[in-house]
C-alpha cells in the first residue's frame, strides 16, 4: 500500500477540510440534523465529531449527540425525537451490541425511518452480507474505509433518505388528519365552531401549535370579518371585522385581491373560493417556512373544507326552516288560546335550563343526551299543539270544566303525539319534532302512573316529557288563566315540591329546586 492510499484509508487523521462545504450561518427558521453517534471508544467521538463540524445539508448544520453502549443509545433514541441518522459501532458492552440495537429500534421503538449505519473495526465478527440480509440497517462500513470524504458522503447520502421518508411519512400522518379532520368538521353546526375546529386541523397538519392562527371570511361587500381566531391572536375574535392595521392584513387582502393562497413567511394565507360563491382565508404564521409539502397538503385540505363550508351554509338553512316551522306550529296552537299569552316562550327558556341542570347533576346520562340538550327547548314549545283539535266552548271556556269536557279536553296529548309522530316520521333520524311528539304526547302523565293518555310511570315516560310536565304545571300556577288567578311564588314551589314522586320526577323537581335557589325568581317572568 502506497503513502497517499495509507492516507485516504485513514479516515481519523484525515483532516482535509477543503473537501467539505462551507457550513454557512444556520437559518434561524430551520432545525438541525440530528445525529447520533454510538461508539465505546471516547477517540471515535472526538474525531467524528471533528470530521463533522462543517458539514451542513440544505441549509441545516448537524446536532450530534454521543452514546457509548447500545443500553444509552436505545435511551436516547427512545427520548430524543427527529435523530436523522445513527452511526453505530458493532461491538460495544457486547460482541454484538451494536446488532441487538439495531434490532430494538427497528421492533421496540418502531422507528421505521431513522438511517442506521453500521461502523465496525472487526469486519470478520460481523460479516457484512449476513448483517445487510438479517437487520434492517441501510449502510455498512468499516471503520477503515471511513475517510473524511467517504464519512461526509455516507452522511448526505443518509439525511437524503431521511428527508425523503419522513416527508413521505409527514404526508400520510397529514392526509391521514385531513380524512378524519373533515369529517368531523361536517358534524359542527356553528360557523364559529367550524371555523375554530378547521383552525385546529390547520395547525395539525403543520404539526405546530394553534398559536398564530386565524379565519377570515370575505363577505359579498368586500367588508373581512373575523370568523374564529386562536393562540397569540385570540383577541380578534371580539373584533367584527379584520382591522386594517393588523401586521396580517397586507397579505390577507393580497390573497383576497388575487384571490389565491399566499406563502410569505411569516404570513400564509390560504384562499379558498366556495361554490356559493363565498371567500375565506386562513391566515397561518409558523416558525419557520412551510415545507412543499405542507404547502400541498393544505390546498389539499382547503379544496375539502370549501364543500364544507357550502355544506355548513345549507344545513343552517334547512335548520332555520326547520325551527322556522316548529314556531309556526306552536304560534298556531297558541293564536287559540290568547289567555295563555307567553307560556310556550317561557317554558322553552325553563325547560333547556332544567335539562341543562340535570346534565350537571350527572342525572339520567343515558337519557339527557347532548341531543336533548339541544333540542329540548325549542320542542317544548309544541307541547299544546293538539289543542288545535279542542272546540273553542272547550278550550275557551272560563270556568271549570266538566268531566266530559275534561275528557275532550285531555284528548289534546294524543293528537299532539300523533300530529308530530306522523312529520317526525318523514325526516329521517331524531329531530325537534321527535322530541316534540314525546312531549306532546306525554307531558301529562305522571311519575306515580296516574296521569292521561296511557297511564305511563317513572322512567316509560320520555325524559323531555318528564321535563315539561314540571315546567308547564310550574309555568301555568304562576301566571294568570281564564279559570285562575296566579298563585304567589312560594305556593306554586310548594305545588311542584310536594308532587315529586306523584305527579313529577323527584330528580327534576330537585333540579328545579336548586334552578330557584340559585334565583329565587326564576319563572317569575311577566306575561
Amino acid at each position: 500500500m502506497t503513502d497517499a492510499n495509507a492516507a485516504d484509508d485513514n479516515w481519523l487523521l484525515d483532516e482535509d477540510e477543503d473537501e467539505l462545504p462551507a457550513g454557512g450561518p444556520k437559518a434561524p427558521d430551520q432545525r438541525l440534523w440530528r445525529v447520533l453517534i454510538v461508539d465505546d471508544d471516547a477517540d471515535v467521538h472526538a474525531v467524528t465529531r471533528l470530521a463533522l463540524r462543517n458539514v451542513s445539508f440544505k441549509g441545516r448544520e448537524l446536532e450530534l449527540f454521543s452514546a457509548y453502549s447500545g443500553r444509552e443509545a436505545y435511551d436516547i433514541l427512545r427520548d430524543t425525537p427527529d435523530i436523522a441518522l445513527v452511526l453505530l459501532d458493532v461491538v460495544m458492552e457486547t460482541d454484538d451490541a451494536g446488532l441487538i440495537l439495531a434490532r430494538r429500534i427497528r421492533e421496540e421503538l418502531h422507528n421505521a425511518i431513522v438511517r442506521v449505519v453500521l461502523r465496525t473495526g472487526q469486519p470478520g465478527q460481523a460479516p457484512e452480507q449476513r448483517v445487510i440480509i438479517e437487520y434492517d440497517i441501510n449502510d455498512y462500513k468499516a471503520k477503515t474505509e471511513l475517510t473524511t470524504q467517504k464519512l461526509f458522503t455516507t452522511v448526505i447520502s443518509a439525511l437524503r433518505a431521511y428527508e425523503s421518508l419522513n416527508m413521505l411519512e409527514r404526508s400520510r400522518i397529514g392526509l391521514g388528519k385531513i380524512l378524519a379532520g373533515a369529517t368531523n368538521l361536517y358534524q359542527i353546526h356553528s360557523l364559529r365552531e367550524f371555523a375554530s375546529g378547521v383552525l385546529n386541523q390547520v395547525s395539525a397538519i403543520l404539526d405546530v401549535g394553534a398559536d398564530g392562527v386565524l379565519c377570515l371570511m370575505q363577505g359579498d361587500t368586500g367588508v373581512t370579518t373575523v370568523v374564529a381566531a386562536t393562540g397569540g391572536y385570540a383577541e380578534l375574535n371580539d373584533a367584527e371585522l379584520m382591522p386594517a392595521g393588523h401586521p396580517l392584513w397586507p397579505t390577507i387582502s393580497k390573497a383576497f385581491a388575487e384571490k389565491k393562497s399566499q406563502f410569505d413567511h411569516p404570513a400564509n394565507v390560504l384562499f379558498i373560493h366556495t361554490q356559493e360563491n363565498r371567500e375565506v382565508a386562513i391566515s397561518v404564521t409558523p416558525p419557520w417556512p412551510l415545507a412543499q409539502i405542507q404547502r400541498d397538503l393544505l390546498e389539499v385540505f382547503c379544496q375539502r373544507i370549501a364543500a364544507a363550508f357550502d355544506n355548513l351554509y345549507m344545513f343552517g338553512q334547512l335548520r332555520k326552516a326547520q325551527e322556522a316551522t316548529v314556531v309556526a306550529l306552536a304560534d298556531l296552537a297558541e293564536f287559540r288560546d290568547s289567555g295563555t299569552g307567553g307560556h310556550v316562550r317561557r317554558v322553552q327558556m325553563l325547560s333547556s335550563a332544567l335539562a341543562q341542570r340535570l346534565h350537571e347533576r350527572g342525572a339520567y346520562p343515558d337519557e339527557v343526551t347532548p341531543q336533548l340538550l339541544e333540542m329540548i327547548g325549542l320542542a317544548s314549545i309544541l307541547h299544546d299543539v293538539g289543542k288545535v283539535a279542542t272546540p273553542d266552548h272547550i278550550l275557551l271556556k272560563p270556568g271549570l270544566h266538566t268531566p266530559e269536557e275534561r275528557s275532550e279536553m285531555q284528548q289534546h296529548a294524543a293528537v299532539g303525539k300523533a300530529i308530530l309522530e306522523r312529520a317526525a316520521n318523514m325526516v329521517d333520524g331524531v329531530s325537534y319534532l321527535t322530541y316534540g311528539a314525546q312531549i306532546a304526547g306525554g307531558h301529562h302523565e305522571h311519575w306515580d302512573g296516574n296521569g292521561y293518555p296511557n297511564q305511563l310511570r317513572e322512567r316509560a315516560i320520555p325524559i323531555a316529557a318528564r321535563i315539561v310536565a314540571v315546567v308547564d304545571v310550574f309555568d301555568s300556577l304562576l301566571h294568570e288563566r281564564p279559570y285562575k288567578e296566579p298563585w304567589p311564588h312560594t305556593e306554586a314551589v310548594g305545588y311542584i315540591r310536594d308532587r315529586a314522586g306523584k305527579q313529577f320526577d323527584p330528580e327534576v323537581v330537585a333540579a328545579l329546586m336548586e334552578l330557584i335557589e340559585r334565583d329565587p325568581n326564576i319563572g317569575n317572568t311577566p306575561g
